[in-house]
């Protein structure tokens, strides 16, 4: 059984993966743009040769490529309907290669910003919920070791991604995104935001971006 994220980062660092689309989007695998991932999809050998050369350059983590796979993103470039198919083959192909590593590679569900959250609007929270929800559902019955939720600009949708996070029951990791202002959307700095995260019971916080 291999060591769980939170027992390797109390023994020292842990090395990760990241920029995915951005490379993807250098192969010619993504569009510019919407940055949709529908490569696990059209292009799932291109998606696992990319994971394979993170471990390979010494990755212990490597993500799922869900950054972006949700109904309001996808609806974007026409694939709306397929926001499970896109979640599930993204964690199955990077299961797959964390297999081939010997089984010593984690493999971390990816959630991101939405763009849909209003902090004024009571009904895009619950959308917003809803959405991390629908992607957790697939990552937990394909088996994902952690979450990682990432680049929010909100540290009200940070913290819905938290609650659905530790509502899967599983470890999670939630990092900020600071624009040219280093601090939240609603204005709170970047160690305000790590304490109210911590307070959340997210087990890593950070900043990404």
């Amino acid at each position: 059984m291999p060591k769980g994220i939170l027992e390797r980062l109390s023994e020292g660092v842990v090395l990760g993966d990241g920029g995915y689309l951005l490379e993807l989007e250098r192969r010619g695998y993504v569009q510019a743009g919407p940055f949709v991932p529908e490569v696990s999809l059209t292009r799932p050998e291109a998606l696992a040769e990319l994971h394979r050369e993170f471990v390979r350059a010494g990755a212990e983590v490597i993500q799922t490529l869900t950054f972006y796979a949700t109904e309001d993103k996808l609806a974007t470039v026409g694939l709306e309907g397929r926001v499970d198919d896109m979640n599930r083959a993204a964690v199955r192909i990077a299961r797959e290669v964390a297999g081939e590593a010997g089984g010593d590679v984690l493999v971390a569900g990816n959630l991101c910003v939405t763009w849909a959250y209003d902090p004024e609007d009571p009904a895009s929270h619950r959308h917003v919920r809803e959405m991390f929800d629908r992607q957790l559902a697939v990552m937990t019955d394909e088996g994902v070791d952690f979450v990682i939720a990432e680049t929010f600009n909100w540290l009200g949708e940070a913290l819905i991604s938290a609650e659905a996070i530790k509502e899967a029951g599983l470890p999670a990791m939630v990092t900020m995104a600071p624009d040219n202002d280093p601090n939240s959307f609603e204005g709170y700095s970047p160690g305000e935001c790590a304490r109210r995260l911590a307070d959340a019971v997210v087990d890593v916080v950070g900043l990404n971006c």
